[in-house]
């Protein structure tokens, strides 16, 4: 069974398709957006290990020419260096305007490849084929694109939505652990800015979606898909209310900096924490109750995940350079930081009004500091 979410953008309006055996069916989904029987293939030695041969079997039982470009796998992949490395290697595949480029990966490869896509040729079509559960909830729907710089991540890319988005839920079987949990941060996120009786649903069935239940990590990934189509059709290039998808980022991204985007630190964990920290920051500012941060931590507790600062091996840099990090987000507007805050469990929303002495209080609190 595969579900669908619409993306409804008018002439870019896409599909998201959600459910088992869409890999080595690939082939009939991606069929119809062909002017010629070609596609070019982008992926990291990790995916292409578990998936790459799948995908090419569906095409070569369709007649559908193809060519991969595999990269290594790993945040440090998406910078300039294998972003060049993929938009020459797709010019070298003659790749014309109207023909599709698939990103067989997680959001590393996802982001990447979008970006490429929208600046080769100013703009070629591509399907998203997600392999990890933080792109498939997440960094796959959307458009946003691009690649990390030595100042902060994602600064440099551009909205580029794809043609389609091919979500296989037995891909997921495939992770370890650690990535599967680190992409249930972004699924909890969802419940926390805007949907609390999917929280409530998640405190039930996390644990059965994390021992490998199939019927509830399609749930949850329908759901979260659908939570981020809505948001994105209403804000397409986070203008205002899309910026609730960054519950927990701000605290990531820094994080994710000071530890040199490295695997002492996913990005789903980095989420995970932050959205720990935006509640205790919520609750120390008086807009939620205290309940709410302990109903947060105690879930992402039982789920086994990064909860604090403390949780990350290895020193971190000082409370206040974190802060200083926080400085290079995109959220930033006329210098002041942006934070997404919450009302309660469920009642996101966005404020620039944050005094940097209560964000620095919080910090040194996760980092074990009096």
């Amino acid at each position: 069974m595969v579900e669908t979410v619409h993306v409804p953008l008018g002439d870019r309006a896409y599909d998201i398709k959600i459910g088992q055996g869409i890999i080595p069916n690939a082939a009939k989904h991606i069929a119809p957006f062909l002017t010629r029987s070609k596609v070019a293939i982008v992926t990291d030695e990790n995916v292409a290990a578990c998936h790459l041969q799948s995908l090419q079997a569906s095409l070569d039982g369709a007649g559908i020419a193809h060519d991969a470009l595999i990269l290594p796998a790993g945040e440090t992949t998406k910078q300039w260096g294998p972003f060049t490395q993929t938009v020459e290697w797709l010019l070298s595949q003659k790749i014309e305007r109207r023909d599709i480029v698939i990103a067989l990966g997680g959001g590393v490869i996802g982001d990447l490849v979008g970006f490429a896509a929208a600046v080769l040729r100013r703009g070629v079509r591509f399907i998203q084929m997600p392999t990890s559960l933080l792109a498939q909830v997440d960094s796959s729907v959307g458009g946003k694109t691009g690649i990390n710089a030595p100042q902060g991540k994602n600064l440099i890319g551009a909205f580029h939505q794809p043609s389609l988005v091919l979500a296989d839920i037995d891909a997921l079987s495939t992770l370890t652990p650690r990535d599967f949990l680190a992409g249930y941060g972004e699924v909890v996120k969802y419940g926390l800015l805007g949907n609390a009786p999917f929280f409530e649903w998640l405190e039930t069935n996390g644990p059965a979606l994390a021992s490998g239940d199939v019927t509830t990590r399609i749930e949850a990934v329908r759901i979260s898909c659908q939570m981020k189509a809505d948001i994105v059709v209403r804000d397409e290039t986070e203008q205002g209310e899309r910026a609730l998808l960054n519950l927990g980022h701000t605290f990531c991204h820094a994080l994710e900096s000071a530890t040199g985007y490295s695997d002492r630190l996913y990005h789903g964990e980095g989420v995970a924490i932050g959205c720990a920290l935006a509640f205790e920051l919520s609750a120390r500012l008086g807009l939620c109750s205290q309940e709410d941060p302990s109903r947060v931590r105690a879930h992402l507790r039982e789920m086994g995940m990064k909860v604090d600062i403390t949780d990350i091996k290895g020193d971190i840099c000082s409370p206040e350079s974190l802060v200083d990090l926080m400085g290079q987000d995109k959220k930033v507007i006329d210098g002041q930081l942006r934070f997404i805050l919450a009302k309660g469990i469920g009642a996101a929303f966005v404020t620039g009004d944050v005094p940097k002495t209560e964000v620095l209080k919080v910090i040194r609190h996760s980092m074990g500091h009096a």
